[in-house]
């Protein structure tokens, strides 16, 4: 076990060399939670400003309901589509410097845009999944959420290898999935590993970005006004800093890992070694 935490970390260390050499592929998450926004505000402003808020939040009716689910699964699908979009040209541009190309924020946009039909297909299917499991969390208030929480934790695990296949072999959704699954079963351990060695960084460098957060409180309730606005807009700033860094090695260590599972290649920046020990012999 601590061979493989080892392992994983070594990965998100080796992925972190990539990232210094295309720091515009920080500019994907950027964009994606951008796009996020953008997507949440055309939903939620329309709602709030007319009476259909109530309607959809209204779960006393049938016909209620299905329009609530409705809405639900429109926002869902355009919400996957701009994550799923977004991470297919990130991941395409790591792909790219793996096999010793420079890329560039255009030539991830250029493959993503070619996969357009595979990320409308796969967003379909993730808003479809999406819908089903807000419907069992919806059944019962404690029994939904633990069975929600399984099958979604099920189905993130499943999915994991989605966009590399979407990526590199244009498939569909259904033969993404079962690619995904396949490659999932061989690098179980550092596949998860890895993920765990970038979340707890994540997490210990976004405890230290809380600090000057909690100081602008701090200053605020003590009257220092400029003070605190200033250390809570740093506090801010270095969050999303941290959130858009992890979300690049994420998915740099995911296209490392596929790349190595389908065709044995091992990308450059990350040693053979690593990736051999990440998977299974079966």
């Amino acid at each position: 076990m601590f061979q493989r935490i080892a392992n994983g970390w070594e990965l998100a260390r080796q992925s972190w060399e990539v990232l210094k050499l295309d720091k515009e592929l920080l500019l994907f998450p950027l964009m994606s939670g951008i796009a996020c926004l953008i997507v949440l505000a055309s939903f939620a402003i329309p709602l709030w400003s007319t009476q259909f808020i109530d309607v959809v939040l209204d779960e006393g009716q049938t016909i209620d309901q299905v329009l609530a689910y409705v809405v639900l699964f429109a926002f869902y699908f355009v919400n996957y589509f701009v994550i799923v979009f977004f991470n297919t040209a990130l991941i395409a541009c790591a792909i790219i410097r793996f096999r010793g190309g420079d890329p560039t924020v255009s030539d991830g946009l250029q493959a993503a845009f070619s996969r357009l039909p595979q990320i409308v297909a796969w967003a379909l299917v993730s808003a479809t999944v999406g819908v089903i499991l807000r419907a069992i969390e919806s059944y019962s208030d404690k029994v939904g959420q633990l069975v929600s929480a399984l099958l979604g934790g099920a189905w993130s695990i499943a999915t994991y290898f989605v966009v590399p296949v979407m990526v590199v072999e244009k498939a569909g959704p259904i033969d993404a999935f079962k690619r995904s699954f396949a490659v999932l079963r061989k690098s179980w351990g550092e596949s998860l590993s890895a993920n765990f060695g970038i979340g707890l960084i994540t997490f210990l460098c976004s405890l230290v970005a809380i600090i000057p957060i909690v100081l602008g409180v701090m200053a605020l309730a003590g009257g220092q006004t400029a003070l605190g606005g200033i250390c809570i807009a740093c506090g801010v700033l270095a969050l999303i800093v941290v959130s858009l860094i992890s979300s690049a090695l994420n998915a740099i260590v995911v296209g490392a890992l596929y790349l190595y599972a389908s065709d044995g290649e091992v990308p450059q920046q990350f040693d053979a070694r690593s990736l051999s020990h990440a998977f299974v012999n079966k």
